[in-house]
């Protein structure tokens, strides 16, 4: 066995000198995104300290999340209700879509402040090599809403990477063919970003000043 191999092996054990509960626990905190072997150490550290009832309030939250969040059904942001709160929001203008690729971009344009319509989740975006699709995006349901519900604008705001640009391509090219108008976001939004990490104003200069795609 390579000494690679080895470390790798001795890093998913479940051994610890507190016992197996503790290396699982070490070992789960380890597989979240941005979290280290060090972090995860020290977050399972938090959880032996405090009280059993944070530890167990945790748990629960965790638990609750994932049995009642889902997929709202017209937009595909997560919610607990069939509808999200936006597409609920009788205040927003249904007829003008901004297509995000994830759940969180919706988070971060909020926070903006200045988009007054409504949203669509692809749940990703175009990455031919890594296996990804139109089939595995969920592109169908947009086309539907655009000729059912009356849609004039669809806004582009898939993230500013190669493949983000490449799914705003496709998509403007299918969109070509429906009486709607396809803008995308000004490049306020530095090439090569994600919109989970712009600023407020950034966001909100790239929505303010997007353009015809």
């Amino acid at each position: 066995m390579r000494l690679t191999d080895m470390a790798r092996q001795r890093f998913e054990t479940t051994d610890h000198p507190y016992g197996e509960s503790v290396g699982c626990l070490i070992n789960e905190f380890a597989r979240l995104p941005g979290i280290g072997r060090k972090s995860a150490e020290r977050l399972a550290h938090h959880v032996l300290s405090c009280s059993g009832e944070e530890a167990l309030g945790l748990a629960d939250a965790i638990r609750q999340v994932k049995e009642s969040i889902r997929y709202c059904t017209l937009c595909f942001n997560l919610t607990e209700d069939e509808l999200c709160s936006i597409c609920r929001d009788t205040r927003r203008n249904q007829q003008v879509v901004c297509v995000v690729e994830q759940p969180r971009d919706i988070v971060s344009l909020e926070a903006a402040g200045v988009f007054e319509g409504v949203y669509h989740v692809l749940g990703g975006a175009l990455a031919p090599l890594s296996g990804v699709g139109p089939e595995q995006l969920r592109i169908e349901p947009l086309l539907r809403r655009v000729r059912s519900e009356g849609v004039t604008e669809v806004v582009m705001a898939t993230n500013p990477t190669l493949e983000g640009d490449g799914t705003a391509l496709f998509l403007s090219n299918l969109l070509d063919e429906l009486p709607v108008s396809v803008t995308r976001l000004a490049r306020g939004i530095a090439s090569g970003s994600v919109l989970e990490f712009a600023n407020r104003e950034m966001l909100a200069d790239a929505m303010r000043g997007r353009q015809t795609f």
